[in-house]
């Protein structure tokens, strides 16, 4: 069987090495480098951002673990940059390796549908070939979104994408957008050196997330010494002085050195010929696909970002290994009944399941465990105290419907709640099963526990 996808983000490479595995020929088009944004402008770039942004600001805290240090220490954001593209370019190398291994043909150029068997492939000297195959898996991602308002222009005006292309930290940076980018950009920033303002149409930061959590996050933006407006709209942004000047709904303008827009992201489901051959489309431009992933033309399917569901690396994984199962003649579906978030801002947050506010709109009667990660000795070890866990359980069942959190480590403690709910546990489970001391895994444990006020570090209830 021969199967081609379009796309090698971590839907289309993960569906190519799996369908090679079950004895598929594989042919991978891709028109720009493969990992797709994931790998070369989002999920790995923006965490080595992170990485240094905080290493930079644990090395300010020597002093505080009895480390004596002389001289200043200082960001060298060209640096940051150059070990960003190391990472970057070893990942690359590695995808590259396993297409290799797996005997999987990468096609580069730009690719379009013409029937449910062809893609023709336009290389950039403007070379077509067309690719053959019994099955095609479509996995283009999405873009940076662009407001007509705010249009980049890659120096002031910054997409997600520009601030890669910068050569030096801005004394100044206000970010339009307090969703999980502009949330994660504006503590890497403010780690680094530059007065950040956040702005947000909305309540409240994070929007998405359980409130009480968001609500901790703005008293930690406070703190960390970013100016957070909630509930404003910008009118226009004009360059000019050496900066820009933006004007918001209630009349106020706001200065600063460079602007960066993160306000959403649009599909790649143009131009690649999804009407020629009739693949039907949403209101938003997305590809409509069921859990199988299939669309409504048989043998074509569609995974990842472009489909509009959870927007997520991990998500478009998955259900590249859901399409690929089914283009050689199987019979999945994808599950999204546990699918973990993680926010790589300062602190970290993460989540899975259900928030409070959901299961109370939907008349499911819960109970809550809460605990504080400053209650663990583990995170005074850590010099890492803020943050709390929040465990949403049925009422009656006991079983676990989410898990949210805020505090160190958290996106990596949140799979344990991930296989809790994924399993059917209750926080009986959780609380009753042995955790290492000390750990910050115990934050788990006793939240569990907390939910029948049982927390043996906890409050009485």
């Amino acid at each position: 069987m021969k199967l081609a996808i379009l796309g090698s983000g971590p839907g289309g490479y993960v569906a190519a090495i799996r369908a090679a595995q079950l004895g598929a020929r594989v042919t991978i088009i891709e028109e720009n480098e493969v990992g797709g944004t994931c790998l070369n402008w989002g999920c790995i770039p923006t965490k080595s951002l992170v990485a240094s942004s905080e290493m930079f600001s644990k090395a300010k805290r020597l002093q505080d673990f009895g480390i004596e240090t002389t001289g200043n220490i200082s960001p060298n954001f060209l640096k940051i940059l150059e070990r960003k593209n190391r990472i970057v370019n070893l990942q690359i190398k590695g995808i590259r390796n396993l297409f290799k291994l797996h005997g999987i043909t990468l096609q580069e150029g730009r690719g379009q549908v013409v029937s449910p068997t062809e893609i023709i492939v336009e290389s950039k000297n403007g070379a077509q070939k067309t690719v053959t195959a019994d099955r095609i898996i479509v996995a283009t991602g999405s873009k940076t979104l662009q407001l007509p308002a705010f249009p980049f222009d890659g120096r002031q005006i910054l997409s997600t994408d520009d601030v890669f292309r910068l050569d030096a930290i801005p004394k100044s940076l206000t970010i339009i957008g307090a969703g999980v980018s502009g949330c994660e950009f504006a503590c890497i920033f403010r780690q680094l050196g530059s007065e950040v303002t956040l702005l947000e149409k909305l309540p409240r930061a994070l929007a998405t997330e359980d409130t009480e959590i968001s609500h901790i996050f703005e008293r930690e933006l406070k703190k960390r010494g970013i100016r957070f407006i909630p509930s404003i709209t910008v009118d226009k942004i004009d360059m000019r002085d050496g900066g820009v000047h933006i004007f918001l709904g209630d009349g106020t303008e706001l200065g600063a050195e460079k602007a960066l827009v993160s306000v959403g992201r649009s599909f790649n489901s143009d131009g690649i010929g999804l009407e020629k051959v009739g693949i039907r489309k949403g209101t938003r431009g997305e590809i409509i696909a069921n859990e199988k992933m299939e669309t409504n033309i048989p043998g074509i399917y569609a995974v990842g970002d472009v489909t509009g569901g959870h927007m997520l690396a991990h998500v478009a994984s998955a259900e590249g290994i859901v399409a690929a199962n089914n283009s050689v003649g199987g019979n999945e579906r994808a599950d999204y009944s546990a699918v973990p978030s993680a926010i790589f801002t300062s602190p970290e947050i993460a989540s899975v399941g259900i928030t409070e506010q959901q299961a109370v709109e939907t008349g499911i009667k819960v109970r809550t465990g809460h605990f504080q990660f400053r209650t663990l000795a583990k995170s005074h070890i850590m010099g890492e105290i803020e943050g709390m866990i929040k465990i949403v359980s049925d009422e009656s069942s006991d079983k676990i419907l989410g898990v949210h959190m805020i505090g160190p480590h958290a996106s990596d403690l949140i799979h344990e709640g991930v296989l809790a709910i994924s399993k059917g546990l209750k926080t009986k489970d959780i609380s009753n099963s042995m955790h290492a001391h000390p750990t910050l895994s115990e934050v788990l444990q006793e939240a569990a526990a907390d939910v029948h006020g049982e927390a043996i570090h906890g409050q009485k209830k």
